[in-house]
């Protein structure tokens, strides 16, 4: 894992993403997933998923009766389907289901709550589909994970149908930036920095209060939750995120598993040669099975 940190910080100092003009990241993210192209067994279809754009895709012999709804990270102003698509690949061969990918709108453009209601939709719209929401996961990386935990608290609050169960990959979930890890992990972090998330929370929040549950799920009310897996790294700034948060779940009475990865980095599960990146797949295999 340290060499690949380095590796990584070394292509982040070639190729860097910072807090600029908001094009340029963009772009710089999309060619820098451009090399994880999908394997030839793994088909990507172009879909409406609620009124938004998306994308499902699977490898041979799925189950089509199951489904994981995943949202993209990219702190709420860049990514896609298409920067995520291999790691979707991935989870649906460990998973052995569909996998569902949502192009939600992107801040500064469409600040919240426009993610949260393409979440909405597009749950609804997977739940329309014939998919039984008990044979369904939602799962995301960084503010994919956020996205996904204001996507069950909107759903409880609405007493709407919950997902078997939501994973979480390095999730955003506090964007003040209260977490001591945004400071006691930045020289450790090799992804990302608290120069880097502040900005992106501005752009993401607007006028709205950054503590605002829907927002920074962590201070929303965590009780009567479907099962949580969150994994993060202990290198990563986000660290606290996901901490915090499995005190808060558990303390809640909500089935809550966390794991620590040792010197890994933010989202480490999109580098496919890490072989951390194989077990945490494992792990949210297993979960699934428990929970579907």
């Amino acid at each position: 894992m340290r060499e690949m940190s380095a590796m990584v910080r070394a292509m982040r100092a070639e190729n860097p993403v910072g807090v600029g003009d908001i094009d340029t990241m963009r772009a710089g993210m999309e060619e820098q997933q451009a090399a994880l192209a999908l394997p030839e067994d793994v088909t990507r279809e172009e879909i409406d998923l609620g009124g938004q754009p998306g994308c499902r895709i699977s490898t041979p012999d799925v189950r089509r009766d199951r489904a994981v709804l995943y949202f993209h990270g990219g702190g709420y102003v860049m990514g896609s389907t298409r920067t995520h698509q291999e790691l979707m690949g991935r989870i649906s061969r460990s998973t052995n289901a569909v996998v569902y990918g949502l192009d939600y709108r992107l801040a500064p453009e469409h600040p919240w709550p426009a993610a949260v209601d393409d979440a909405i939709a597009a749950w609804d719209w997977l739940v329309e589909s014939g998919i039984d929401a008990n044979h369904a996961v939602v799962a995301g990386d960084s503010a994919g994970g956020g996205l996904a935990m204001a996507l069950l608290l909107a759903l409880k609050e609405q007493s709407r149908s919950m997902p078997a169960g939501a994973i979480l990959f390095s999730p955003w979930t506090d964007l003040t930036g209260s977490g001591e890890s945004v400071t006691t992990r930045a020289e450790a972090d090799p992804m990302t920095g608290p120069d880097v998330l502040g900005p992106m929370a501005n752009h993401y929040h607007g006028e709205a209060s950054a503590d605002n549950p829907s927002i920074s799920p962590l201070f929303g009310e965590l009780a009567e939750l479907p099962p949580l897996l969150i994994q993060v790294g202990d290198a990563e700034i986000l660290l606290d995120d996901s901490t915090r948060l499995q005190e808060r779940a558990t303390d809640a009475g909500v089935n809550s598993t966390l794991h620590v990865f040792d010197e890994a980095f933010h989202v480490f599960q999109v580098m496919p040669t890490v072989p951390e990146a194989d077990e945490a797949l494992t792990e949210m295999a297993a979960f699934c099975e428990r929970h579907w």
